[in-house]
Parts: structure tokens; sequence; C-alpha cells
């Protein structure tokens, strides 16, 4: 069974994601593309379809895997129901990623999702680092040459202080103490297909700090290398909400969607301008 592509919408996330330079990698450990092609797609479609069916998940399962339903068919279904805000029927699938080269700083941001997520680090305590790399941001690589050199001068001597610490016998354990943000770690990430919707909602927002913004466009790289259909769910929140509801970004500069008080400033300029004119606005009432 071959997953069909989709059409990608503008979501202002680059085509080509992160820079080369600053080191983290994030790659797809599992599942493969000929997996998620041939039981990813079906499995999702056998929990929706399975709360709307007289038959046994198994039975819609053979069906959907063997190929008697037309995928273009499997996704509409899918796409109808993660839309609606059904999302348990993706947490039937899960994507383990290698996350590698990443700063403290991040790593902390991303610990905080704990939900439909799983995480093993590397530690600080049982890996003796002869030199622990760190990362140098854009904004002071690119800063006046005094401040740069402050800032690796502090860096180069936190890491010098920790080869003393354990040179002179403190444990790794009270020596990584020194160890600023900036170090670099390396995690391994497993997490249900919901669970990475909701944090790339997140983290792939423009309001995001840059290095964690690089790395879920990482990861959205390569979930599009295993399936475009699925992938295409990986987007800023305002994507599949139609608004931005950032209080940060209420002056609009990002243009990605329009804040929420534009949305709602919009509506009530049609709804006066409606009641002008003798008229109302119908709106949807819900069901009684």
């Amino acid at each position: 069974m071959t997953v069909e592509a989709t059409s990608r919408e503008p979501t202002g996330i680059p085509k080509n994601p992160g820079r080369a330079e600053l080191g983290l990698r994030a790659t797809l450990l599992f599942p493969n593309r000929e997996i998620v092609e041939q039981y990813y797609v079906p499995l999702i479609y056998t929990a929706c379809r399975t709360c709307y069916s007289e038959l046994e998940p198994d039975e819609i399962f053979r069906r959907a895997e063997g190929g008697e339903i037309e995928v273009a068919k499997m996704q509409r279904l899918i796409s109808n129901v993660i839309e609606s805000g059904h999302g348990s029927t993706i947490e039937h699938v899960v994507f383990t990623f290698g996350i590698s080269g990443v700063s403290r700083t991040l790593s902390h941001q991303l610990v905080r999702h704990r939900a439909g997520v799983a995480f093993d680090q590397q530690s600080q305590r049982y890996v003796t680092f002869k030199k622990a790399a760190t990362m140098l941001p854009q904004t002071i690589a690119e800063a006046d040459p005094d401040v740069r050199e402050r800032y690796e001068e502090q860096i180069e001597g936190a890491m010098s202080l920790y080869g003393d610490l354990v040179g002179a016998g403190i444990p790794g354990e009270d020596a990584r103490f020194v160890f600023p943000n900036a170090t670099r770690t390396n995690l391994v990430m497993t997490t249900n297909l919901r669970a990475l919707i909701h944090m790339s909602g997140l983290r792939l927002c423009t309001m995001a700090q840059w290095e964690i913004r690089r790395l879920f466009q990482l990861i959205r790289h390569e979930i599009f290398s295993v399936s475009p259909f699925l992938g295409a769910f990986l987007a800023p929140k305002c994507v599949p909400l139609g608004y931005c509801d950032e209080m940060n970004n209420r002056d609009g500069h990002c243009p990605i969607r329009p804040h929420k008080d534009r949305v709602l400033e919009a509506w009530a300029e049609k709804a006066q301008a409606a009641r002008a004119a003798g008229k109302e606005l119908k709106v949807n009432q819900p069901a009684s």
C-alpha cells in the first residue's frame, strides 16, 4: 500500500529547515517508510472506523491493510476525525527520534511535554566528559567581538573547571554543577502522533525559541520523509485554528494567520454593518 501525498498548506516553515552549523540533529529511528505506508494509516483508520462500524476491529484492519479500502478514502476519514478534535484515534501510532547536539536549554523545554511522550537523556552523572560540546547562539556570534569573547571565555572557563574538578577526584555528579545551559546533550524521544501534533503546534510557532523551533522543523522533515500525509498535520497551532492566539503577536508581526483580536474585530464590524442594514447575522446555534 502506498500512502498518497497531500497538498501542503502554507505554514511559514522553511522547506530546508535548520542550519548545519547549529550542529543539532533529529533522526527518525522508528518506524521506517515501509512500516508507515503499510500499517500506520490503516491502523489509524481502524481506530476511527471502529467507533462507527458494526465490524470488529481486526476485520476493519484486515480490509484496510489488505488494500480493500482506498487510501484516499482512509485519509479523508482520518483528516475529518483529526480536524474534529478526536485525537485518541492517533494515539495508536508512535514515532521514535534520536535527538543530538541540542543544548540543555532546549532539553529543559522539551521534557516539559509529558502526556504521550517518553524521553531518555544523556546523563551528566554517568558520563565523564573529556570535552563537552556547547552551543553558540547566533545573536552572540554576531554581537560585538568583546561580548562574544566574554561569552566564550565564560564557557571555556566552566569547561576547564569541570576538567580540573574531575582531575582532583571530585565525582562527575558534583563536577557537572559548573556546566552552563549551553552544554549540548543527546536524547531519545518516543511520542504518539497526537502528542507530536500538539508539541509541533507550540514549537513551530514563531513565538517559540529559535533552537527548539529548528528542532521541530527537522522533526517535521523526518515525518514528511516517511509520510507526507501525516507530516502535513505538524504545523504551528494557528494553522488548524485559523487564527493566532499568542498575546505577544497582537501587533500582527507574524503574518501566518491573523490574530484573534483582528478576527473578532472583523466579526463585530460585519455584525454592525448587518444591523445597520436591518439584518442580523445568522450564527449556528448549538444543539439543545
